[in-house]
């Protein structure tokens, strides 16, 4: 109740300060070439007005003009063919955004103007020209189509994408590839992984609403890191505006699987709606380190009475209504402004602050079994409710400095918080000490996990036109944390052939279980440091332009990660007065002995597999060309050279953990475009590419995964995947904010590196970290977007799809395998249908998504694979601007179907989930989620 409270004073204050309505409004924008080059100095004015300008060293400019008028906007300058857009209406005290693309004029068709009609016409005409433009494959997602959709950050907003997919809801998959085969960049600089047991990137951790763009290339350029084969994705962030504003946005929901249900939590801290622990979980004052706690620093009775002084929550408390606390909250604040400092220079800021809190209720069961001769026995089969608090909340704050029109010096910074509060509560069978009949169990799992995100970064980018030449430099710095504190698992046994016989606790003599009585503590530290700096500089050749670029990246990373995990045991081995006791009783202090009685006694596992350090330093060059060979034919083509540097484990050469590699790869790279027509391009691009195996990956730590029910450990001796890459597309542009493209493409691995599953009865399943022989896939790409105005019924719609379809085989001699790679879908479909009365304020947006059948898990030795079955994902989105435009309410109904996600061992090996036949391994429902928000732009 408080954070509502919070929300809506906030929110109303800040509307109170809005202004009267005003008889001006602005237009702003970007003006670029074919290039997707931003054209400084070009002259923009109003027709029958006064008014101009002129754009600066990006090809940002802004016009104030008269409002609620028809106007006509011209924009023009040297070596380019006029350009007029009319049918433009600006609100007063709104700011329209105008986007445009130049065409270079020919000597024989001087004086031409192209006219076009409508603001936002115009805008989503440039951003598919920025496609048809750009010097590879790429994709463009704008601040628009972002806003149009549901989506609550990047995660979800990449699953629009042809041939792309996200797993668990923030891990990206293109062209079939997982997430180890994808890259991120923020602002142009490298990201690192977010996980400390896989290499991926989360894309969750963004908001939406701090995004302006982003651009997914799917074919390599030299400019760009090499380590990627899926898609590099590049997000950014919101830049200065062009004109003062200050919106609000306050918003509310429901997940119709959590509304109305029991919902479960535990007693935590303070500041557990931030996300962020208060102490409350931290470990307790003057608890030894790791070395001093073991036996050999300090006695039985010394640990337990540490053991003691930990907080004594095991269990989780009903909500006492199931209505108001559960229910979803979001705000979001942002604002910008401009001040000319003199007649040629101006300063500008960007601020923004938003949170996201979700409430889910989420089913899922899973069964672990153990194969022999392809059938499969039970070793664990649970029902689970995990009740979750999700917050995403962050803060963006950007300062450019703008020096006349040809330099500009920007200072970002963006920090975010995305964590999870979580309570599971599990039933069912476990076989571990009984293979026939099974023990009837209940166990329970609190924890909270944390991931803290920063940068910040300076840059400047310097245009020098008498030589042609721009500079663009950089240095940035990156944190990443994560932190899980105080983690706990609880698990009782029941005997089912003693009828009404008790739940016994799943504690006994092993001082090092992380199954049941344990706590754990995980601290991962990322440090980022990059800098870099590019040069490129354009002429004529044959009365065509050229280009060269060249630059230098410069990247530090070093990661600190530790772990305290403890355990509780019995050191005589059983109690059953002790172990019969409920969870809010069960360990408390008088139930600590002395470490040699049939109390509980306090343990930490020792030893250095628990902790690691990792450092690397990676040197990287490249150098491009941009040859306009003919009027038609144009090729962008290069080398990178990466030198990587890579210790981890320990610094120490003597110490077993120590490993140090270290490897110089050449990534050559090109890209033909040939425009058979000025509405069609035909492109054909080839490249070398390179997937390093993360720290984690070749750490000896191991983590027990509660919901997997099995150990996650890294392999040492993986070496890097090196990748092949070769596309083929066609692409036609039939006119102005349509298109439809059709592509091919190829990718040859060698030594790809994917996750095993090795199940084991009795306990002690793992998932491994290991490198295949070679890997071959093959695609095929469709996207369409088409206005649908041939008939007078339909002209307010637009339809867009995009369909891929992938084929792809892992071969190994050793394991005599030959299967699809681990996480790739043989097809991917998206669709959508908007409508749009822009008079009327009046928007709408339906959305649909499905992926083929894919492999979630590897099997190991005896262990099919596990797969994920293929699901309909259908979203809905509806806006209506009010309040003289100022105002906007929104609906958003996302996974409006509900279907369950099943995961499953294909038995009868057809690629496809058949329900009483094949052995289903995991069965999760999410839920709808129903969302209602308004919008107020105070100025």
């Amino acid at each position: 109740m408080k954070t509502y409270i919070f929300f809506f004073t906030t929110a109303l204050t800040l509307i109170s300060y809005s202004v009267c309505a005003q008889t001006t409004a602005k237009i702003n924008g970007k003006i670029s070439n074919i290039k997707n080059e931003p054209l400084s100095g070009v002259s923009v004015t109003v027709q029958g007005l006064s008014t101009g300008t002129s754009t600066d060293v990006e090809g940002n400019f802004v016009l104030s003009v008269p409002a609620s008028k028809l106007l006509a906007i011209q924009v023009s300058a040297v070596g380019y063919k006029e350009k007029m857009v009319a049918d433009i209406i600006v609100v007063a005290g709104k700011t329209e955004e105008l986007n445009i693309i130049l065409e270079e004029a020919s000597k024989k068709l001087e004086n031409v103007v192209v006219k076009s009609s409508g603001a936002r016409r115009e805008s989503v005409n440039a951003l598919i020209a920025y496609q048809k433009n750009t010097s590879a494959v790429a994709q463009v997602i704008s601040a628009e189509a972002i806003r149009r959709s549901p989506d609550k950050n990047t995660g979800e907003i990449l699953k629009r994408i042809p041939g792309t997919s996200i797993q668990e809801g923030k891990y990206l998959v293109v062209r079939g590839l997982s997430d180890r085969y994808n890259q991120a960049m923020l602002n142009g600089v490298l990201l690192s992984s977010t996980e400390p047991d896989r290499k991926t990137f989360s894309f969750d951790i963004f908001p939406a609403a701090m995004i302006d763009n982003m651009i997914i290339n799917k074919s390599f350029i030299p400019e760009l890191s090499g380590e990627w084969a899926g898609g590099l994705v590049q997000v950014n962030t919101k830049d200065v505006p062009s004109t003062n504003f200050l919106n609000v946005q306050i918003g509310t929901g429901f997940n119709t699987q959590t509304i109305g249900k029991d919902f479960y939590t535990y007693r935590g801290g303070k500041l557990d709606w931030l996300g962020v622990d208060d102490g409350t979980r931290g470990l307790p004052t003057g608890l030894p380190t790791k070395s001093k706690f073991s036996d050999a620093g300090s006695t039985k009775v010394e640990q337990n009475a540490f053991g003691k002084q930990f907080e004594n929550i095991w269990s989780a408390e009903k909500n006492a209504t199931n209505m108001i606390p559960v229910l979803n909250k979001s705000f979001q604040v942002s604002g910008g402004f401009n001040k000319r400092l003199s007649a040629n220079n101006k300063l500008g800021t960007i601020f923004a602050l938003t949170y996201n809190q979700q409430n889910k209720r989420t089913e899922f069961h899973n069964t672990l079994y153990s194969f022999q001769n392809n059938l499969p026995s039970v070793n664990f089969d649970y029902n689970n409710n995990k009740y979750s608090r999700d917050v995403l909340w962050g803060a963006l704050g950007n300062v450019t400095l703008q020096l006349g029109g040809n330099h500009k010096i920007s200072f970002k910074n963006l920090v975010n918080i995305n964590a999870t509060d979580y309570v599971t509560h599990r039933t069912g069978k476990d076989f571990e000490f009984n293979s026939s009949l099974g023990q009837n169990i209940k166990a329970t799992e609190l924890a909270l996990k944390s991931n803290t995100f920063f940068n910040t970064q300076l840059s400047g980018d310097h245009n020098f036109p008498r030589l042609q030449s721009k500079l663009h430099w950089y240095g940035s710095f990156n944190i990443l944390d994560q932190y899980i504190p105080d983690q706990r698992r609880l698990q009782y046994n029941q005997d089912p052939e003693t009828p009404d016989a008790a739940y016994i606790a799943l504690i006994a003599t092993s001082k090092t279980s992380q199954k049941s009585g344990s706590r754990y503590y995980g601290f991962l530290n990322d440090y980022i440091y990059n800098t870099g700096a590019d040069v490129a500089t354009s002429f004529k050749l044959f009365d065509l332009n050229q280009t060269i670029k060249a630059g230098y990246f410069f990247q530090i990373k070093d990661r600190l990660f530790d772990s305290r995990p403890f355990a509780i045991y019995i050191p005589n081995g059983e109690n059953l007065a002790l172990q019969t006791l409920p969870e809010h009783k069960i360990f408390n202090p008088e139930n600590f002995g002395n470490g040699a009685d049939d109390k509980f006694s306090f343990n930490e596992l020792a030893g250095d597999r628990f902790r690691y350090i990792a450092n690397t330093i990676l040197n990287a060059g490249f150098l491009q060309f941009d040859n306009q060979v003919t009027d038609k034919l144009r090729v962008t083509w290069g080398v990178r050279v990466e030198d990587y540097d890579q210790v981890i484990g320990s610094l120490k050469q003597s110490d077993p953990r120590h490993l140090h590699t270290r490897t110089t790869d050449f990534l050559p790279g090109f890209n033909l475009t040939y425009k058979v027509t000025n509405s069609a391009n035909i492109r054909l691009s080839g490249s070398q590419t390179v997937i390093r195996p993360e720290f984690r990956e070749l750490s000896d730590f191991q983590f027990y995964d509660f919901e997997l029910g099995a150990t996650v450990a890294g392999y040492r001796n993986l070496v890097r995947t090196k990748v092949t890459n070769a596309d083929l597309r066609y692409e036609l542009y039939p006119r102005a904010g349509e298109l439809f493209t059709v592509g091919l493409f190829y990718k040859y691995f060698k030594n790809p590196i994917e996750s095993y599953f090795n199940a084991v009865a009795g306990g002690g399943s793992s998932y491994n970290f290991l490198n295949a022989d070679k890997a071959n896939g093959f695609g095929a790409e469709l996207e369409l977007r088409k206005k649908l105005d041939f008939t007078e019924a339909l002209r307010n719609f637009t339809f867009q799809t995009n369909l891929s379809y992938i084929y792809n085989r892992v071969e190994s001699q050793t394991a005599q395998i030959r299967r699809p790679m681990q996480g790739q879908s043989p097809y991917v479909f998206n669709a959508s249908l908007q409508y749009d009365i822009e008079k009327l304020g009046l928007n709408t947006t339906l959305l649909y998504n499905q992926i083929g059948d894919r492999i979630l898990y590897v099997g190991g030795d005896n262990t099919p694979p596990i797969w994920e079955a293929s699901r309909p994902l259908i979203d809905f989105q509806i806006a209506k601007k009010i309040m003289k435009n100022k105002g906007e309410l929104k609906l958003n109904t996302s996974d409006i179907l509900n279907r369950a996600t099943n995961y499953y061992v294909d038995l009868n090996q057809n690629s496809k989930y058949d329900k009483g036949r094949d052995a289903l391994a995991i069965r999760r429902k999410f839920g709808t989620n129903v969302s209602f928000s308004f919008a107020y732009n105070i100025r």
